[in-house]
């Protein structure tokens, strides 16, 4: 018999892609004891060869150590703090984001900030060169992010990168608070960075700045002259009215941060863009959170290592290095990287190789059927068990808002001691992308209320091995919820999808009712059997039955295809419109699955 392992003394910090060598500097023993260990499991190995996470932690165990596992850059990150002197850190120009809902003056703003503080300096105006730049405020920097909106800001944060020091949330003041403001307010405050708000479009006629303060004072940001603790600045980008009042703001609010860096380490950040270049190769945009990248430098990035070649600051200028919070574009490495990536400027590079194609292995296990790692409700139980859950993050989606807000305060009172449910967003209205890329960022579950994904965000939810939780009852809910955190989930009834059709036209008949003229655009639609039917009108659940009849033209059929028309009615229902969304299913009794 095996003799147990020694009890557990002590706890050390492993990096991925360790080699024998590291584990037994780590564990402090002699290499060839670890290496006998390995041998005793039939595994033959070198000094220098790369031990995966999982073997690296039982060898530990058999030396009576736990084990940390950390990234690479974050084990560079521990060693290069272990020696810093505080007398090298420096104050860094804050990151700013801006987001809002669309046509509320976004880009207009940034445009006139950039042309307000950039341009003057500038002969003949600027061209923007990259997706980032620095404007000067009181001989300090302030970096702008120009993104996409809230999606790149979540998909970076989900990537485990947080640029952002301050969001600039933008609402004209003639519109107030509209759907995408809100999903922006979710995505800034489950980043948790600070909000300043900026009311645009004063100048126009019909605005009114009061009213949009008591809409954000709804949604939890008050404003500082109401008592709150949210900066809310009063600006027109178009007239450039107020802009350095904002500007000011911006450093105020970052000024209580105390944003430090560390100028003389190896530098450190995230890639914000990456494109393939005809002329000059992989580009990437990339933002210097710490230390300073010089030409030259051997860079890691994901699965990739590069030398610096060329360094081009927002202006399209050739600079010879880049220090905290500044962004560049970086030539000269071995492939696009993904935004989001970090970044870490190494200087062995035999080992950033050996780090890179171990990334490379761990990434095409992953690909060939290893299991999404995200919580479900199947798997939440366990991980209540271990320890290692304390929060049950949940987005819910509902058809009208008194659904919505009942569902968020029900569920909220679930947590106990051991978990706490903490609501990201509730809305109303169908399940889209947005939903579905804040769950993935947070690590929560959607609860969709008499609503359905749209198609986007089902195949995201997919992708992206979210756990989409579809409802018509709300003490179902609860109850689900309620029986994951004691680990008494019952079979639960899983849907597969048979088909979709769209509603062409709706024809009248006597007899018949509401006779409704498809097209099947997935999949088959199917009147026999246990086949139900549900009628969608804007992603919201407007009824549920069977379908009394299918036909092709005059004959009556058991099932229509992809590609053809078809005409449908539902039992004692006729309230069909054109435009409607018609899905036809079948549930299938599945039992909960016990994690062992």
């Amino acid at each position: 018999m095996q003799a147990p392992p020694p009890p557990v003394t002590r706890t050390i910090t492993l990096a991925e892609g360790m080699t024998v060598a590291d584990l037994a500097t780590k564990l402090d023993v002699k290499a060839k004891d670890v290496m006998k260990k390995l041998m005793d499991r039939r595994l033959m190995v070198t000094i220098n060869s790369t031990l995966d996470d999982e073997t690296a932690a039982v060898i530990a165990r058999e030396f009576g150590a736990d084990v940390k596992m950390q990234t690479f850059e974050e084990e560079m990150l521990q060693v290069e703090a272990e020696d810093i002197d505080p007398t090298d850190l420096v104050t860094r120009a804050p990151v700013v984001t801006v987001m809002g809902h669309v046509d509320h003056g976004k880009t207009t703003l940034l445009d006139a900030i950039r042309s307000a503080r950039v341009a003057e300096r500038e002969a003949g105006g600027i061209t923007q060169h990259i997706g980032a730049y620095a404007v000067q405020v009181n001989d300090r920097d302030v970096v702008f992010l120009d993104t996409p909106g809230h999606e790149a800001f979540t998909m970076m944060r989900a990537r485990g990168s947080r640029v952002t020091d301050v969001v600039i949330l933008v609402v004209a003041a003639d519109d107030g608070v509209m759907p995408q403001t809100r999903e922006a307010i979710d995505h800034a405050k489950a980043a948790n960075v600070s909000i300043i708000v900026a009311i645009n479009k004063i100048d126009k006629p019909g605005s009114n700045p009061e009213r949009v303060k008591k809409e954000l004072a709804d949604l939890g940001l008050l404003p500082e002259d109401w008592g709150g603790n949210t900066v809310m600045v009063e600006v027109s980008a178009k007239a450039k009215t107020n802009l350095d009042g904002l500007l000011e703001m911006i450093l105020l609010v970052t000024e209580i941060g105390d944003l430090k860096a560390n100028a003389k380490r190896n530098a450190s950040g995230t890639v914000l863009e990456g494109k393939l270049d005809r002329g000059r190769g992989p580009v990437a945009t990339v933002l210097v959170q710490d230390g300073t990248l010089h030409v030259g430098d051997t860079v890691l990035v994901g699965t990739i290592v590069g030398k610096v070649r060329a360094l081009q600051d927002d202006r399209g200028r050739s600079v010879r290095e880049a220090g905290p919070s500044t962004p560049v574009e970086v030539l000269g490495l071995g492939g696009v990287p993904t935004p989001g990536d970090t970044f870490q400027a190494v200087e062995d590079v035999a080992k950033a190789r050996q780090i890179a194609l171990f990334r490379e292995e761990q990434a095409k296990a992953k690909s060939l059927g290893a299991k999404g790692g995200r919580i479900t409700l199947e798997t939440l139980q366990q991980q209540i068990a271990d320890g290692g859950i304390k929060e049950l993050a949940l987005v819910i989606k509902a058809d009208v808002q008194g659904s919505a807000e009942v569902l968020a305060d029900t569920l909220q009172k679930l947590g106990d001691e051991r978990v706490k449910v903490r609501i990201l967003s509730s809305g109303v209205g169908a399940i889209n992308e947005s939903d579905v890329l804040l769950a993935t960022a947070s690590d929560a579950i959607i609860i969709g209320f008499n609503v359905r994904p749209d198609r986007n965000a089902e195949e995201v939810a997919n992708r992206e091995k979210v756990d989409v939780r579809l409802h018509s009852v709300i003490y179902h809910v609860t109850d689900e919820i309620k029986a994951a955190m004691t680990g008494l989930l019952a079979p639960t009834f899983k849907e597969n999808r048979l088909g979709v059709a769209e509603v062409r036209e709706v024809f009248r008949v006597p007899k018949a009712g509401a006779v409704a003229g498809c097209m099947v655009t997935e999949g088959l639609i199917r009147r026999s059997g246990d086949a139900q039917a549900r009628l969608l009108r804007d992603g919201v659940l407007v009824h549920e039955g069977k379908l009394s009849s299918l036909r092709r033209f005059k004959d009556d059929v058991s099932e229509v295809r992809t590609g053809f028309e078809c005409g449908l009615t539902f039992d004692r229902f006729n309230d069909i419109k054109v435009g409607d969304r018609i899905e036809v299913f079948v549930t299938e009794q599945v039992a909960a699955v016990v994690v062992s």
